[in-house]
């Protein structure tokens, strides 16, 4: 099936889309972390660990470890089926935050879009003013709705909901939604919409980026790939008179040396069969979108060891749907491999790895270190037209 146009939208003048502001650093990238709050986290790919279970106490470990190693951002991930709810938890650990910036994924299905507006809003206050969302275009729960209509109502939400944390009243009467309501007294810190970090690769999902999203998320990809990828949605926004910050979510897997790392990587499929893999892949809510089989096909490229080009590993999407692909290497190459995606219009990451807790200490020690970076949104900061 292909995905129908997603028409533009509006809600009076109310539906702009102001650009972020300009990094505090010029030309310095974001770097976050991967809160790891959907139960996947392990030792070794698909051996199941009680230690590692998304609880609040373990994904809270991490999350202090990600501000305690000088990272801008953590993502905070949802699966209805998997895990622990982010929006709670995000709540939950905002007191022992002070820099880290959460970016707090919202199932658009879910929720009426006012009582999200005013949660999120409420959110960010307690944040002191560091909210990020990340939005996932999601069904209802035991919904399946077809990719066409899911993404038109993604749009429209997205449309409603950023109106509604800039304050500004909706008489909005789309196809899925039918809202006329005043914004919540309770605004975010700056007054205006968090960011929206969103991702996609289908059409339908690029033509909701291009006309609703702030930072257009990559899953893992070849070089050109990713290269062709970031043009066309340039394209795309500036036919709408926008412009797209780029992010990219990568596994990382870092050691002294090259030859280590690859062990790494060896030793963390070492105990995963394939219908383990398959098991894993198939509980996930999005396996059927064009993401996850751009995903497959990556593996079907690689060497025979998983490599897909120099430092991009392929092998954790065997036991993982979504971001597939790790970039392995020592600490230099790593950084040499985020500086290429950088000469392609990357401006922010999302890094992950196994155990998330150890190799973020690790990421944070070998590589963050001596890698400048700085959050696209200052704390703070307010977006204008």
């Amino acid at each position: 099936m292909t995905d129908a146009p997603v028409r533009d939208l509006a809600v009076g003048a109310t539906a702009t889309v102001p650009p972020l502001p300009p990094v505090a650093a010029q030309g310095l990238p974001e770097v976050a972390w991967f809160g790891a709050l959907c139960d996947d986290d392990y030792e070794y790919l698909g051996v199941a660990d009680t230690a590692l279970a998304s609880s609040f106490e373990h994904c809270r470990d991490i999350t202090l470890a990600t501000e305690a190693g000088g990272f801008d951002a953590i993502l905070l991930p949802s699966g209805y089926a998997l895990g622990i709810d982010p929006v709670a938890f995000a709540a939950g650990v905002a007191p022992l935050l002070r820099q880290v910036q959460p970016l707090v994924a919202v199932r658009l299905g879910e929720l009426w879009v006012p009582q999200l507006a005013r949660q999120l809003a409420t959110l960010d206050q307690m944040l002191g003013g560091r909210l990020l969302v990340n939005i996932i275009s999601s069904d209802l729960p035991g919904q399946d709705l077809a990719s066409e209509p899911r993404y038109r109502r993604t749009l429209e939400t997205m449309t409603v909901l950023r109106s509604l944390l800039n304050g500004q009243a909706v008489s909005f009467h789309g196809e899925h939604l039918d809202v006329e309501v005043d914004p919540p007294r309770i605004t975010t810190v700056s007054g205006v919409c968090p960011p929206f970090y969103f991702g996609g690769l289908s059409p339908a999902a690029r033509e909701v980026a291009a006309q609703a999203a702030d930072v257009y998320l990559m899953w893992p990809d070849t070089l050109s790939a990713v290269g062709a990828i970031a043009d066309d949605l340039r394209s795309r926004a500036a036919a709408r008179g926008r412009t797209l910050r780029f992010g990219y979510r990568v596994h990382v897997i870092v050691r002294p040396t090259e030859a280590e790392a690859r062990e790494a990587a060896r030793r963390l499929v070492s105990r995963l069969d394939t219908d383990t893999g398959a098991a894993i892949r198939d509980r996930s809510l999005d396996t059927a979108s064009a993401g996850v089989a751009r995903q497959g096909a990556l593996r079907d490229e690689a060497d025979d060891e998983g490599y897909v080009e120099d430092n991009l590993w392929t092998g954790v999407g065997r036991a993982r749907s979504g971001a597939g692909a790790a970039i392995v290497g020592d600490p230099d190459q790593v950084r040499a491999k985020l500086d290429a995606y950088r000469e392609l219009g990357i401006d922010a990451f999302i890094l992950s790895g196994y155990p998330h807790l150890d190799e973020c200490v690790r990421v944070a020690r070998d590589v963050l270190a001596d890698y400048p970076h700085a959050p696209l949104r200052p704390v703070g900061s307010v977006r204008s037209a």
